[in-house]
């Protein structure tokens, strides 16, 4: 399993938020955001496998952007956030779970297991 996944529910329609397109990155020691990887998430509005054998992590700070956008286009609805980002510290081998709540007006997160 990869070592850093995501759940994204859609709270205004109660239901997995299937097909949001979400890219990693890392902070680099410049300060500048790095693409790592990218994912969709699936049917459960999971995104288990955004990480890959050949792409090791370290700790650092890190970010998840969603695009929202598209995804409340595709279900005709108007949205405020085109997309979310999401920034993290990792410190740990740990694995990490950035779970996503949505709505088209509103969003939430917290540290996931």
């Amino acid at each position: 399993m990869s070592r850093i996944t995501s759940h994204i529910l859609d709270t205004s329609a109660g239901r997995p938020a299937e097909g949001i397109y979400a890219e990693l990155s890392v902070m680099s020691n410049s300060g500048e955001w790095e693409h790592l990887t990218s994912g969709k998430s699936d049917r459960d509005g999971r995104i288990k496998d955004l990480l890959n054998d050949n792409i090791k992590i370290q700790n650092g700070i890190y970010k998840m952007k969603f695009i929202t956008k598209d995804y409340f286009k595709n279900n005709k609805i108007r949205c405020f956030y085109p997309f979310v980002e999401i920034v993290f510290e990792i410190d740990t081998e740990e694995h990490y779970h950035i779970p996503l709540l949505l709505s088209p007006f509103g969003y939430s997160t917290y540290r996931g297991s």
